[in-house]
This record gives structure tokens, sequence and C-alpha cells, in this order.
């Protein structure tokens, strides 16, 4: 993630400079008339020096505390030696303020009550300051740990979607083909005057495989198209053995749509509702309206026929159902349903 200006370390220092810059300012800018005569010549300027030191001591403790109290000692609930560490800091600046009033300043203006009170008072201060410090930094610093480690995680996430949907995607190619290559198979041998007219449509489904699906959604008029001829081919090769029954409504042309998305549920219908089956028909219906798709299809099953099932069986609505599952989630219905020997598909899609 790349470190906004804030987080620089250069610019970090900078604010922390001008911080305490302004912090030990303000005893001189809030000072409502000048030093008198007797100040001034008190010590010459000696408490000036007085000043500088301790300022420079509440430095070290708010770092001392920030940078090694809070985190080894407060975060890992050792209260007892954070305590004790803090009077044995108290103390230690007690006896150095004593030392430098001492060296720097008239001994006979020391007063020890007012002394304790006011290093007390200040002590707890920069404490307080220091450990909000130090928690506000490491509760921002976790937060953009969580958000790199989310949006990592999203990045992951996306890339092994797409790497699934592109196999889910390669294994619709081979699964249809090997469905309609059987087709052709079925013709040849029966030397079908039909064979000709349904390898030049087989030739435009293969077109439209691998000039058009790479996309990652073509438009709906296009893969009607895809759908109209590939019903057209199982119509040449059943004949009048299936009755196949087609609403396509008119629609608007805007929407788009995964490609090969709708085929399975019309080859599941063509490989399971024909056969042996008296007075197969299959009826295929599709709306798009207002954004919402809906596409139905409807076939005649014999639940009494057991079927030998090859390993490719079932594979077409699996990968369906796990794409519409990745692609639209919560924005579409497929309903599945097996009742008086008719298997009915219902799909409803939000194509917004």
């Amino acid at each position: 993630m790349k470190a906004t200006w804030y987080s620089k370390k250069w610019v970090v220092v900078l604010l922390h400079v001008a911080a305490w810059v302004l912090l030990f300012s303000l005893p001189y800018l809030l000072r409502p008339t000048p030093q008198s005569e007797q100040g001034a010549n008190r010590g010459h300027g000696h408490d000036r020096y007085f000043s500088l030191f301790m300022d420079l001591s509440w430095v070290v403790i708010f770092y001392l505390n920030a940078i090694f109290l809070i985190p080894q000692l407060f975060y890992k609930k050792r209260f007892w030696l954070y305590g004790l560490s803090a009077f044995l800091i108290f103390s230690w600046l007690i006896i150095q303020t004593r030392i430098l009033f001492y060296l720097f300043m008239n001994t006979k203006e020391y007063n020890m009550r007012m002394h304790l009170l006011f290093t007390l008072f200040i002590f707890l201060f920069i404490l307080a300051a220091s450990t909000a410090y130090r928690t506000i930094k490491d509760r921002m610093e976790n937060e953009r740990i969580a958000k790199e480690k989310e949006r990592i995680d999203k990045e992951k996430e996306n890339e092994h979607l797409k790497t699934e949907l592109s196999f889910l995607r390669s294994q619709v190619s081979p699964h249809f083909m090997f469905n309609v290559l059987n087709n052709m198979v079925a013709l040849a041998r029966k030397k079908s005057d039909i064979l000709e007219p349904s390898l030049i449509k087989l030739s435009s489904l293969l077109r439209y495989m691998l000039y058009e699906t790479d996309e990652e959604k073509v438009l709906l008029e296009k893969e009607i198209d895809y759908l109209n001829s590939y019903i057209d081919l199982q119509s040449q090769r059943f004949g009048s053995k299936v009755k196949v029954n087609v609403t396509m409504d008119h629609f608007d042309n805007s929407y788009f749509i995964e490609p090969m998305l709708l085929i399975p549920f019309v080859e599941n219908a063509f490989k399971h509702g024909t056969g042996l089956i008296q007075n197969a028909e299959i009826n295929i219906e599709l709306k798009a309206m207002n954004n919402l798709l809906q596409f139905t299809v409807i076939n005649q099953h014999d639940n009494s026929s057991e079927e030998t099932k090859d390993k490719t069986s079932g594979i077409g609505l699996q990968n369906v159902r796990r794409r519409l599952n990745l692609l639209y989630k919560d924005n579409h219905t497929l309903l599945i349903t097996n009742r008086d020997n008719k298997f009915i598909v219902s799909l409803q899609l939000n194509l917004h």
C-alpha cells in the first residue's frame, strides 16, 4: 500500500518537533506582561537553562513511556511493573528538579510542597498524553494492517474466482463438443441427408465459441442466436420425433450476459428429454424486461427408466450452478424441479 504523505517519517518527525516547540512556547506566548526587571536579572538568565533541562526531561519521559513502557509493560498486562517504573521515573524527576533548582535558581524560593504538586501534575499530563499517543498510533497501525490484509485477501479471492471462472468456462466447450460430436456420429452412421446442414450449423456455433466467449459478457442477442443455432441443430437431428417449442420475446438489445450461461439447460433437455420417451416435447421460453431475464426449459422425463450415466453426466448443470453463484450471487434465482414426469428449469437473472 502506498504511504500517505502524513505517514512518511520526515513528516512525522517534523510534526513532533512542531508540537513540542508550540507546547514549550506557550508559557512565553501567554505571559500577560513582559518579565520584570527583577526576574530578568535573577540568576543572570540561568532560569532558561533550568527550563531547557526540564523540557528535555518531559520529552524523554514522553517517548520512554510511548516506546518502551506501554508496549513492553502495559500491553502485556504487567501493571505492577508499569506502576513501579512510573514511580521510579517520578522520583528521579523530583531529585533532578531539586538539583537543577539548586544549580540555576534561587534556592530560597524553593517550596517542596508546591514543587511536588506542580511536578506531579505535569508528570501525569505527559504520561497521559504519551499513553494516548501510543494507543491511537497503534490503533491506526492495526487498522492500516487490517485494511491491507483485507485488500490482499480480496485480491487473492478475486484472482481465485477469475481462475475458477476461466476453468468453468473452458470446461463448457469440451462438454458441449462431446455431446454435439456424438450427435454427428449418429447422423453419419445413418448416412443422413441432414449431416451437411448440421455441420454448417456446428461451424457457426464453433465460431461463436472461439471469437465471442473470450469476453466477460456478451450481448444477450448474440447468446440467443447461439441458443437458436443449437436448437436448430438438434431439431435437424431429431426431426419429427421431438416437438420443440421456442418462445423468445422481444427484448432490449443493450442487455449483456455471461457467455454460454444458458446452453447447459438446453443441452440437458435434449439429452434427457429424448431417446425412448414417447411424444417427446421440449418447451423453451425466454423473456427479458426491466433488467430481469426469465428463462424456462421444460422437458419430459421418464423417472421409471434407469439411464446409464456416463462420467460427463451432470457436469453441465453443476458447472452452470457454480458460475451463477460466482457471477450473480444474490442477483439470480434458479429452481430445478422434477415432477409429473417433467423436468423444469426456471432461472431469473438480474441483468443490471
